[in-house]
């Protein structure tokens, strides 16, 4: 059977795969060595067992695929002999290895649960760029699987590689042969995927690859289910969310204070303070230690609904509990504060975290300097960013938006404009909010010109500009007698965009 005939459709597809019959494991064989083949893996084998790699070099000339073979099956049940013969034929002759070659050695490592050293392999195997290598490295494994005496780990490591190199497709293509041949992975490679897929949102995918773990019998555990909790609060439904967390327990898992902090935290983003606070309250009652996340999350949901006084009460209870506030709880009490016009306030926090020794990031300077400019106080904005390079911290996009953000509230369209090449020369991208600053900058102070050059750079960059500036600029071209030439800029905007 050809492994390119096998079924490799999505996992999200029809379980029917779960009511047939599973594919039978295939018998690979190799021929026996004879004659000189014979002679040579046995003494190949002896300098080995002994330790004789300069007697071995001698022999290395006469070493081909089928040899090597021979020689790593009679060293099979000693993973670090096998393993050192395999890097050393690799170093000798860098082309000699083939996928067989490679599986053979992978069965090894697995068997006796060597899965570093495993993934670091396959890792190599996979970043080549090669059409469907997924497919035939699994094929070449499933073909050595009997020869080799291997075990079911083989196939799990090549899953769990897949999902940390997130290579989704293929992880997924992997899970589905797996399940073919009646080989599962374990609930720690599904959770590597899950991870993986967490951490680029894909929350859609998280969730129906849940629903397959359940169907295939595996049986999820705490992080399996702080992850599923997680997903549902990333899209929003906090109702679903709190059904799997009172789900857990049925199923003899216990929440954690993970599994708590990330409900908080989906019920403080969507500013549903008061049931986060109640989970703060059950969290505790259950014998549960709130920690700086709890903490953060909390004081990050108030700062974002403005409640800058709930938000100060909770960091003092933080610090009368003895939980040390971190970067994370400073950073966004600054900015809470920063936002809402108080940045005496927000460098007084910064100041408080050096004096306790919390390293201050980029997001913090960030935050003062917004803070500062928000206010028209460039000079003290000034002050921030040398600080910033004195930390060795360089200026990102967020940075420049603020600089950009205070000479606009100045009126100092000119320095606004200067502020924003040296954005671009830097290598920083701005986005709809730093071009419309500068263009509504530019609107005051009558300067069209400039006003439509940013905005057609901000076109060629496929930067929608919000429809609010776009008016502004196109009114004010009409009221300064240029009605033509507003027609032409609107026509012109809707034209890069239509479609």
């Amino acid at each position: 059977m050809k492994m390119s005939s096998l079924s490799n459709s999505s996992l999200l597809g029809s379980s029917a795969k779960n009511k047939r019959n599973l594919l039978p494991i295939p018998h690979g064989t190799i021929p026996q060595p004879k004659g000189q083949d014979l002679d040579f893996v046995n003494v190949a084998y002896s300098h080995l067992i002994h330790s004789e790699w300069e007697k071995l070099e001698d022999l290395s000339s006469g070493l081909n695929p089928f040899r090597f073979k021979h020689v790593l099956l009679k060293l099979k049940k000693d993973y670090v002999l096998s393993y050192e013969f395999y890097k050393w034929v690799n170093l000798k002759k860098p082309n000699f290895h083939n996928l067989e070659t490679h599986s053979m050695i992978l069965h090894v490592l697995t068997k006796h649960r060597k899965f570093k050293s495993t993934q670091e392999i396959m890792k190599n195997i996979l970043n080549s760029r090669s059409i469907e290598l997924h497919i035939k490295l699994f094929e070449a494994i499933l073909y050595s699987y009997r020869l080799c005496d291997s075990s079911p780990c083989v196939f799990d490591a090549l899953f769990k590689t897949l999902a940390h190199m997130k290579k989704f497709r293929y992880a997924t293509d992997t899970f589905c042969l797996m399940k073919d041949y009646g080989f599962l992975p374990t609930i720690e490679s599904c959770n590597a995927l899950m991870s993986s897929l967490l951490s680029f949102n894909r929350v859609d995918i998280v969730l129906s690859f849940y629903r397959e773990i359940k169907k295939c019998k595996i049986l999820p555990n705490v992080y399996t289910m702080n992850m599923v909790i997680s997903a549902y609060c990333k899209l929003g439904n906090l109702e679903r969310a709190l059904e799997v967390f009172h789900d857990m327990t049925s199923m003899g898992i216990f929440p954690t204070v993970a599994s708590y902090n990330t409900l908080i935290g989906g019920y403080s983003d969507k500013g549903l303070i008061s049931s986060a606070l109640k989970l703060k309250s059950s969290m505790e009652k259950n014998g549960l230690k709130r920690d700086v996340v709890t903490y953060n999350t909390l004081i990050y949901g108030y700062c974002k609904e403005g409640k800058l006084q709930d938000a100060y009460k909770v960091f003092n209870e933080m610090k009368s509990v003895e939980i040390p506030p971190n970067t994370i709880t400073y950073n966004s009490l600054i900015n809470g504060y920063s936002q809402l016009g108080n940045s005496a306030m927000g460098y007084e926090l910064y100041e408080d975290m050096l004096k306790f020794g919390v390293k201050a990031d980029i997001v913090t300077y960030n935050a003062l300097i917004l803070g500062f400019c928000n206010e028209g106080k460039t000079k003290k904005a000034a002050f921030v960013v040398k600080e910033l390079d004195k930390q060795n911290l360089v200026p990102n996009s967020s940075t420049y938006y603020a600089l950009i953000l205070g000479q606009c509230m100045r009126k100092n369209s000119e320095r606004a404009f200067e502020l924003y090449k040296s954005m671009i020369r830097s290598g920083c991208y701005p986005n709809s909010k730093t071009y419309g600053i500068l263009i509504s900058c530019f609107c005051h102070n009558k300067d069209f010109d400039v006003a439509i050059g940013v905005l057609r750079e901000m076109l060629g960059r496929s930067v929608v500009p919000d429809s609010a500036v776009v008016s502004e600029l196109c009114n004010g071209l009409f009221l300064n007698g240029n009605a033509d030439l507003a027609v032409k800029l609107r026509d012109e905007v809707d034209a890069t965009f239509r479609g």
